[in-house]
């Protein structure tokens, strides 16, 4: 009998330990940090079908303004989602897997949900499948299976599984569920060799999930059940609705129902998984992962390093030149610059922070902000103007939109563009301008086969992003989401 495995994508994450990289607008998941595929890529091909065992099409759960950035990546990698689910707000992981067990379980069928976290690296797939395979085993025998990771050295920023008596092949019955220890129990945990860190990766059938969510959390699923059941396809995304979602405690499935669940070791189990995983939870996470020169430096970028070792170097647009340092991550991007010591890696929230409470706009979005038509970048700003570089994708099209208190001027850099000013509809091409006044609707849209590059000039008394007025859009965006 085939065994149908559904990949759940937990894609909620906001990575802010990982700035000035991850941000709200773009975190970490959707980044290439150790290889060429962005960890959501990888998360995607990561299930694999094994003898009887048939891999379904992912189901993803994420925050509404990643949607396009999870659509068009899985693409890009040729993983199509069987469906994209939005959170209208975030309320942790419990709810998210209800909403994804709902969505499995109308499709028909009753899959084993493989639930995964999006920010994940795990290098060594060979073990990853072979720990998956008795996963499956022991859930297709009704259990509920998580995956623990063998610890590599007594870390302090994981929980831990407390794992007991041995029931197959690499699993073991949980016995609990542990905090984050202080140093000294962490490496007495390593000691004692009977304690696992925590992953977040789960296997159970989408109907188990329902029937435990009913006895330990009845108001999550009651909340999300609503959301579920008054929620709407919007293109190929489907929205939970907003005000029974929110009414959702908020809680993790550790939490929720895994703990309580502990409770009763005959219907938990959890299997060994030694695979080279990490969570990428701070910059030394990543430099642990990297690969390293003979004195310990991971180097992404245009680097210079001269008798320093053991350092992360990270240059997205600059030269990042580093003599005689060690143990430090300097992350640099077109808009701000880190310097850290490993040791204090945690603290990089700290940061983040202080930018939200200054209400600074590089918590949330880097300089070049992506778009589902493509992505804008600022090149100057001043007193009453701003310059962007705008690149539209072949075939999209920009809102029709107006603006209370800025004008725009758009040069056309290549491409060829069609511009709606008003009444009138008309190509601009190379080195040909046009100028669009406060008030007066307006559309861009590229009708050519490459890149559209334009460069906008903006003047005028405010020029936040919220001053969009949109009266028709292709991507369903009200004025003021992205």
């Amino acid at each position: 009998m085939t065994v149908q495995l559904q990949p759940v994508i937990l894609s909620g994450g906001a990575g802010t330990r990982l700035w000035p990289l991850s941000r709200r607008a773009y975190p970490k998941q959707f980044h290439a940090l150790v290889d060429d595929s962005t960890l959501l890529q990888s998360t995607a091909l990561r299930a694999a079908g094994q003898g009887d065992t048939e891999v379904l099409a992912p189901l993803v759960v994420c925050n509404e303004i990643h949607r396009f950035l999870v659509a068009e990546q899985l693409l890009e990698c040729d993983r199509r989602a069987a469906a994209i689910l939005l959170e209208p707000v975030g309320r942790n992981t419990a709810p998210a897997l209800t909403l994804a067990a709902l969505q499995a379980t109308a499709q028909g069928g009753d899959p084993l949900l493989l639930v995964m976290p999006a920010d994940h690296v795990i290098s060594d797939q060979q073990a990853f499948e072979q720990a998956l395979g008795r996963g499956v085993e022991q859930a297709v025998a009704g259990r509920v299976v998580t995956f623990g990771i063998v610890p590599g050295s007594p870390h302090t920023g994981y929980g831990y599984i407390r794992r007991g008596e041995q029931v197959g092949d690499g699993a073991f019955q949980l016995e609990a569920f542990v905090e984050k220890p202080d140093r000294d129990t962490a490496e007495s945990y390593l000691a004692q060799g009977s304690y696992l860190w925590n992953s977040g990766i789960f296997l159970l059938r989408a109907s188990r999930w329902l029937e435990l969510a009913g006895e330990f959390c009845p108001a999550i699923l009651e909340a999300v059940t609503r959301s579920y059941e008054n929620g709407r396809q919007d293109m190929d995304f489907f929205r939970a609705a907003a005000e029974d979602f929110e009414a959702s405690p908020s809680d993790s499935i550790d939490y929720a129902v895994m703990e309580p669940l502990s409770q009763r070791p005959v219907e938990t189990v959890v299997v060994s998984l030694d695979a080279g995983w990490s969570d990428i939870g701070a910059w030394e996470a990543l430099w642990s992962v990297s690969a390293q020169d003979d004195v310990g430096n991971a180097v992404h970028g245009d680097v210079f390093a001269y008798r320093a070792s053991s350092n992360l170097l990270f240059s997205q647009s600059r030269l990042v030149a580093a003599v005689g340092v060690e143990d430090l991550v300097v992350v640099e991007t077109p808009d701000a610059v880190l310097v850290v010591h490993k040791e204090h890696a945690q603290d990089v929230k700290k940061v983040t922070e202080y930018l939200e409470e200054a209400r600074r706009g590089e918590s949330e979005f880097h300089r070049c902000v992506h778009r589902p038509w493509g992505c804008f970048e600022g090149v100057d700003q001043g007193d009453r103007f701003q310059v962007k570089r705008l690149t539209v994708k072949p075939g999209a099209t920009l809102s029709m939109q107006m603006h209370h208190h800025r004008a725009e001027h758009w040069v056309v850099v290549s491409g060829t563009a069609r511009v709606t000013r008003g009444d009138d509809v008309f190509l601009l091409t190379e080195n040909e301008s046009t100028y669009i006044p406060v008030g007066t609707r307006h559309r861009l849209e590229n009708p050519g086969t490459v890149p559209l590059e334009i460069i906008g000039v903006q003047s005028g008394s405010y020029l936040g992003e919220d001053d969009i007025v949109r009266f028709e859009d292709i991507y369903n965006r009200d004025s003021d989401s992205t």
